[in-house]
């Protein structure tokens, strides 16, 4: 029962970051579009959903990368210039 829960909860680590990307990205397609909705309106852009929809799609988009960069470093699926610099001896 232990793992099954470790893992639902390493899933959910991945899930939620993937869910924070994809309305981060919904969120600044609506406010782009917005302007062009309404012919009668003065057309404008929603800053404040923009911005935040930047800030989540960024933190999300970052969070995943992070985490697929440092599993390959550690399976050592990487290019030379990114592996861990060692010491001489």
């Amino acid at each position: 029962m232990k793992v099954m829960i470790a893992r639902f909860i390493a899933v959910m680590m991945l899930v939620i970051p993937g869910v924070m990307a994809t309305y981060g990205f919904l969120a600044m397609k609506d406010a782009w579009f917005a302007q062009f909705g309404a012919i009668e309106a003065e057309p404008h852009i929603q800053w404040g959903k923009l911005v935040i929809g930047l800030i989540l799609f960024l933190a999300g988009v970052s969070y995943l990368g992070g985490w697929i960069f440092f599993r390959d470093r550690k399976r050592n699926y990487v290019a030379p210039r990114f592996k861990v610099k060692r010491k001489r001896q």
